[in-house]
């Protein structure tokens, strides 16, 4: 859908504006949320978090603010540079373009930036939350990046391809699209 450079950029910009929050409550809440509360014997993941004094990350406690924002540094940059680009090649190799259905080749882009972005973006996570603080092990490092991975990909794959991506076409057909495009006319 995005032609040029910069629609591109907007593009990956709404769709990270969107992704990263919902990857930080699902990694807080849904997939650590029990062990903050039983850590803090708090009844409320948010209440964990306030006397945890913020979100565990490079071996310091952070306000989720500050976590929001780097994750989103490193996601625009990373579905900017790899994502975007890598997804439209994976996807041009296994469908043609102007020979196959738009909701198809659409969805084979979707399906390829999860399979770059999700191992790519739990890897930058893995090293962001390592506890560090136990000391560094490459065995625990890897075994507790793949078991991130598990947990990220099938959310992923299932909310870009169902809420995320439709809602950001949407967005972007309606408002972006017509708003470049009136410029150039």
């Amino acid at each position: 859908m995005p032609i040029n450079k910069k629609e591109k950029m907007i593009f990956a910009l709404i769709t990270v504006i969107i992704t990263v929050p919902a990857f930080v409550f699902y990694s807080v809440y849904v997939v650590n949320g029990n062990t903050l509360m039983e850590a803090t014997g708090q009844s409320k993941v948010w209440y964990a978090i306030q006397d945890m004094g913020g979100i565990y990350m490079f071996d310091h406690m952070l306000p989720i603010i500050a976590v929001l924002a780097i994750e989103f540094v490193c996601a625009y940059a990373l579905e900017n540079l790899i994502g975007s680009p890598g997804s439209f090649k994976l996807a041009s190799k296994v469908f043609d373009m102007k020979n196959t259905n738009p909701v198809l080749f659409e969805t084979a882009i979707i399906c390829a930036t999860v399979c770059i972005m999700c191992p790519a973006m739990s890897f930058l996570a893995n090293f962001f939350y390592y506890p560090y603080y136990e000391g560094f092990n490459i065995l625990t490092f890897i075994a507790k990046y793949l078991r991130l991975v598990c947990f990220n990909f099938p959310f992923a794959l299932f909310t870009q391809l169902f809420f995320i991506q439709p809602f950001v076409r949407m967005i972007f057909s309606k408002f972006v699209i017509k708003l470049t495009r009136k410029q150039h006319e």
